[in-house]
């Protein structure tokens, strides 16, 4: 019996990061509830904490990277909810996969991050392939490595 994919592995894990030598990441102290991980967050100026993006935010700075192992009873597997408090990490720099809300991602496209006008299905931070007037900000220094999976899964590379 021979086991085979028939069209195309899944591209990964959203917060997962897939290229761990060519990364930098930092931790830092989390402090307000993400809706995911793999989404873009910012420091507060006041305390310092890494906290997710809020209504008209332009500045981002980096990636919340999802923790290995985490689960719990509450939720189902794959579907782990980011802390909302303590230490987590954030990828300054490299390759994660995150989820693309919005859009067809494409190998080498444009990345949007959600700044406004957040839903459960598009959260503030969360990445997207088309713009969407002021909702959406493009990020130069990121672009999708390759087409989006059957699930919106892709990775990107961010500050390389």
């Amino acid at each position: 019996m021979t086991n085979a994919i028939l069209y195309r592995m899944p591209s990964g894990i959203p917060g997962d990061v897939s290229r761990k030598s060519h990364s930098t990441i930092e931790s830092h102290y989390v402090g307000a509830q993400f809706a995911a991980f793999g989404l873009f967050g910012k420091l507060d100026s006041a305390t310092g904490n890494f906290i997710p993006l809020a209504a008209a935010d332009t500045g981002v700075y980096g990636l919340l990277v999802r923790s290995y192992p985490i689960q719990t009873s509450q939720n189902e597997l794959g579907k782990a909810v980011p802390p909302s408090s303590g230490i987590s990490d954030v990828m300054r720099r490299g390759y994660m996969t995150v989820k693309c809300n919005a859009g067809s991602a494409k190998k080498a496209g444009k990345v949007y991050v959600r700044v406004a006008t957040a839903t459960e299905a598009k959260p503030l931070g969360g990445i997207e392939a088309v713009a969407d007037g002021a909702n959406t900000i493009v990020l130069a220094s990121a672009m999708f490595m390759h087409d989006a999976d059957a699930q919106g899964n892709v990775e990107i590379s961010y500050n390389i």
